[in-house]
């Protein structure tokens, strides 16, 4: 039975077994010294023997010698001997806590266009490749124990960086991202299938792409569908994200009189094949209008594709006692020394 506390949980039995016999012995040490201090206290002055003299006066003025006013040394060893075997009854121990963790991850290619059509500045205060950079990176660092590789694509498809566990790498490759990596055009077939080439030889149990895009597929020589339909026979999932907002959007472009300057273009997302991709493999399509939905939907696919994590925690105790009780017997020892040699009473 466990007792939540402060927020924190508590196993009842272990607590009885071992708190509750220490909190004992521990009030009845204490009573124990508090009963040797009074004992002391009140016959400190008692004598162990004693001769008669018919005036007492000039010992009473004699002053006392540095070994009577040391001699509380000894009923300090005592107490002090007698408190560290009351710690050692208590049986104190030091453990150390080993967690045996066992992870079933997930193989996740990250597809990101980085086609012309990517700069749009309809995410403001950026355009959309560097949002979605932004956003990509906040999703990798959520992952745990997965691994995870980058597709990059516009006319043609290539592999930035394969599955890996190494995210620090990762996030280098990522910023390493960025247009005229490849020739201009959108090739989404093609980026599906070289993801899928990455993951079809995969023994994890569940193998995942994330597709982002803001546009129609019109380059490369497979199709989208052709290439969901692939993913399906390898058991792959895909989630599609269409990018920008409705309508027209504000493209740059350099002139070369007056340099930078801004057009309006239409924003182009063929949505039903983006929809039928998803569908076909059993995955899910969103679109992001803004930043903050391209941030909400990155959550939203962290949550529906978690590791399954088993976490066995075992604890190594290390017994302190001897520790404790050889003190305790030393200092015994010595009061026992001190007693019958620099600190003996005659007669």
């Amino acid at each position: 039975m466990n007792i939540e506390f402060a927020g924190l949980s508590i196993n009842f039995l272990d607590f009885l077994e071992t708190t509750i016999p220490a909190i004992i012995i521990f009030i009845v040490g204490a009573l124990i010294i508090a009963a040797m201090l009074y004992y002391h206290l009140k016959h400190r002055r008692v004598k162990s023997a004693t001769i008669k003299y018919s005036d007492i006066r000039i010992v009473k003025r004699a002053a006392r010698t540095n070994r009577q006013k040391l001699r509380f040394i000894l009923i300090f060893l005592r107490i002090s001997a007698i408190a560290l075997f009351i710690v050692a009854f208590a049986r104190p121990r030091s453990g150390t806590e080993y967690q045996e963790v066992k992870s079933e991850g997930i193989d996740i290619m990250l597809a990101l266009d980085v086609s012309s059509s990517m700069q749009a500045e309809d995410f403001k205060p950026h355009n959309r490749l560097y949002v979605a950079k932004e956003e990509i990176k906040k999703f990798i660092e959520k992952r745990v124990n997965d691994r995870i590789g980058l597709v990059v694509f516009a006319r043609y498809s290539f592999t930035q960086c394969p599955l890996t566990t190494d995210y620090g790498v990762l996030l280098n490759f990522i910023d390493q991202v960025d247009f005229g990596m490849v020739d201009d055009g959108t090739a989404i077939g093609m980026a599906l299938a070289n993801s899928v080439n990455r993951l079809r030889e995969s023994q994890s149990a569940s193998r995942i792409i994330v597709l982002l895009t803001d546009g129609d597929n019109n380059a490369g020589e497979i199709d989208p569908i052709t290439a969901a339909n692939l993913a399906d026979a390898f058991d792959i999932k895909i989630y599609t994200i269409g990018a920008g907002k409705s309508g027209n959007a504000m493209y740059p472009y350099q002139d070369p009189l007056y340099g930078k300057r801004y057009v309006y273009q239409p924003t182009k997302i063929d949505e039903e094949t983006l929809k039928e991709i998803a569908k076909r493999t059993d995955g899910k399509y969103f679109r992001a209008k803004s930043g903050e939905e391209l941030e909400e939907i990155y959550e939203l696919i962290d949550g529906l594709e978690k590791t399954e994590i088993e976490v066995a925690s075992h604890i190594q105790y290390v017994e302190l006692f001897h520790y404790f009780t050889y003190g305790g017997l030393l200092l015994l020892l010595l009061e026992m020394i001190l007693a019958h040699t620099y600190f003996r009473k005659l007669p």
